[in-house]
Formats: C-alpha cells, structure tokens, sequence
C-alpha cells in the first residue's frame, strides 16, 4: 500500500500568534543581508501549532549563475543529519534491537580496548564508551576542525573527514586512533554520530542511506533527502559565494552530484525545507505524522531531555543554560543563554549555516537554511532573535 503524505497546512502569521508585521520583519532583515553582499540567499521558515506561517525564499540560488533561491532549493544540511540518524537509532532500540547502554564494541568490535591520549602517553580507557555516549557526544571522540590536538592532529593525517571510504572502513580507521577524553567524562562534540551510522548499519543489516530511505523519508514523504542530489535536481542546489565576503578562506562545501562512498550519518545529507519541515513536524508531534509514527511520544522525550547533568563542556559550541540530549542541545534554563527560547527547547544546525529549533511549550518551530559558512555564527542568533520577536 502506498503512503499517502497530506501537505502541511498553512495558515496567515496572526492566526498562530504571530505579529505579521514583525514576521515580514525577519524577511526585509534577511534581504538586507543579501544586499549587503554578505548572504547569498536564504530560505526561511516557522510553523506554529501545526501549520506553516512562513515560507519564504530570499536572495539567489547560485550566486556563479545568478540563478534566484526558491522554497525548494536544495541545501547541504551538514550536523542537521545528526539528528535523523539520532531518530533511527531510537527506532532499533525501541524494536529490542540494542540496548543505550550497550558497549559500541558489542555492534562495533574496532572500538574495544580504545586508549585515550594524554600529556603522558597513551592509557586505557576507564570504561568503554556506550551507544548513548554516542548520542550525547560523550564518548570521548573529536572532530579534526575544532582545534590542534594531537588527537585531531591525526584525524586530520588519515583525511578523516574523506567520504571516499565506506562507513565500515570509515569507523575502522576511526576506531585505531586514541580518544581525546575518558568515555563519559566530558561533552565534546564529535564525529560520533557518524559512528552511529555505521552501528544502524551492523544492527539492521542495510547500508545507512537505505534505511534512511525506507524508515524515514519515504514513510515522513521526505522526496528530496539523500545523500547525493540525482543529476534531474542538480538545478536546484544551493551555493555558498565562491569568495568569503568577510575575507576568509572560503569552506570547503561537499560535492552534492557526487554519490559518496560514505553515508555520513554525522553531516551527509542534502534536504530542502519542505523534507526538513515535515521531519520536524513529526518531532513536535512526539514522533508522528500522517497516522505514521517513527517513535513513541516517550522516546521522543526522552531523545530532548538533558542526557549531560553534571558532565562539563569542553569548547564553546554548546552556550550557557543548555544541556545535550540524544541527537539535539537542549535548553535548560530560561535566562544564561544569549538566546531568546524556552526552557524545553531543542535545536541543532550545520557547518554551512543552516538550523532549525523547536519549542514545544510554543507549539512553534523554526529554521533557517543558508549555505554561508562563516557566517553561521552570525545568521543562527540574528533568525532566533527575529523569530522569537514575530511572537504577539
């Protein structure tokens, strides 16, 4: 029997509790932003007690060819893959398929008997890392990117970020260099998730995009989300300016026509707002959407519940009043943040810009799909601020 997806509906700003002047407010802001030079385009997006109030494209699709943003573009979403790979390694728990306090070298034997690097040398881990340390960044990983260590250092000498190997190659070559920090000992982030990827891969038997495929976007009707764009849609892929406008080395995007060796599970994915919206609607559902659920409404809280308590934060990614979750940061506390949202928020964003946030005490998310690198320090806050302001 064939899915039959209902199209999200749409609804005018005030009708959800949106000021319509202060919601235009947000788009004049983001076509400032593109006049200025600094943003190519932009697609933005807010849904409030289940329906779409804003969805908008702004500036161009390829700043090389001039060609004009549309709602449908298709964007590199980097980390926002984390958490639909968070999602399906949910569904296997929740199938009796493993367990969060399994060891990962029970699914992935390359990770026993791990050592972690120290000022003195090498020594064993204290207790091996669990697939939830994989969930919550705790499992003592890195990313290469973050800084000069000598453990990202090597990350770094084995091209670790190469999506030429397979994730089973991937997670060998991964799973030979020492850890950064003892298993549970501190939040850093990581390409832990793209562990993930390899694990839902042992655990259901399928490659990582094929499970994705036939467990989340084709039942969610998620039409554009993969790991590479097929030729037929090249025409819609968004692009970063070829020179940083701020002055900087301008990131090196991944190639979205090109099928990779590795389904990433940490930063693979291309998505458009539509796919991405209707993933994030079943997530402010608890886990459904049109009669199909991908998880139970507990697990769900459970996933955005603070996983971190105590556990300190290494680097600056994670801000003040916010804990992690399984896949997502969650906020913890009203005020320390210099974002505005409620406690209970959960959110997440990648490397090229783009980032989504939902407030279930609201019944309202968000996001923001740019591919602007390094400015996406810059655009996160200045969307959160406007969105938040759009509230009557």
């Amino acid at each position: 029997m064939t899915q039959t997806h209902t199209p999200l509906p749409h609804a005018q700003p005030a009708e959800v509790g949106l000021c319509p002047d202060r919601t235009q407010q947000l788009m004049d802001v983001l076509r400032r932003e593109v006049a200025s030079g600094r943003l190519p385009g932009a697609v933005a997006m807010i849904a409030r007690q289940g329906k779409i109030a804003l969805l908008d494209a702004v500036g161009q699709q390829d700043p090389g060819t001039g060609s004009v943003m549309k709602t449908d573009s298709i964007f590199r979403i980097y980390s926002m893959t984390k958490p639909v790979v968070s999602v399906a390694v949910m569904m296997l728990v929740e199938r009796g398929q493993l367990l969060l306090s399994d060891a990962v070298s029970r699914w992935l034997p390359e990770y026993a008997h791990q050592q972690v690097a120290t000022a003195h040398g090498l020594i064993p881990v204290q207790r091996e890392a669990t697939v939830q340390d994989l969930l919550r960044h705790t499992a003592g990983l890195t990313y290469e990117f973050l800084g000069t260590s000598s453990v990202q250092q090597q990350y770094a000498q084995v091209n670790i970020a190469s999506r030429d190997r397979s994730n089973d190659e991937f997670s060998k070559t991964l799973a030979a260099l020492p850890l950064q920090f003892q298993p549970g000992s501190v939040w850093a982030y990581s390409r832990a998730t793209d562990v993930l990827g390899r694990l839902v891969e042992v655990v259901s038997g399928h490659n990582l995009g094929a499970f994705l495929k036939q467990e989340i976007f084709d039942p969610l009707g998620m039409v554009d989300t993969g790991f590479a764009v097929p030729p037929k849609h090249h025409h819609r892929i968004a692009e970063p300016f070829a020179h940083d406008p701020d002055g900087g080395v301008p990131m090196q995007v991944i190639e979205p026509r090109e099928v990779p060796a590795m389904d990433s599970g940490g930063g693979g994915l291309m998505s458009t707002a539509m796919d991405y919206t209707r993933f994030l609607q079943c997530l402010r559902n608890r886990g459904e959407l049109d009669g199909v659920r991908l998880i139970g409404p507990h697990t769900l809280d459970f996933m955005t519940a603070d996983h971190l308590g105590n556990i300190p934060a290494d680097g600056t990614l994670l801000p003040p009043g916010h804990g992690f979750g399984l896949g997502f940061a969650v906020r913890t506390h009203l005020g320390l943040s210099p974002l505005p949202g409620s406690v209970g928020l959960y959110y997440w964003g990648g490397i090229a810009g783009t980032t989504f946030f939902v407030d279930p005490a609201l019944d309202m998310y968000a996001m923001l799909l740019i591919q602007a690198p390094n400015q996406r320090d810059y655009y996160r806050p200045l969307f959160r601020n406007l969105v938040y302001a759009a509230l009557q």
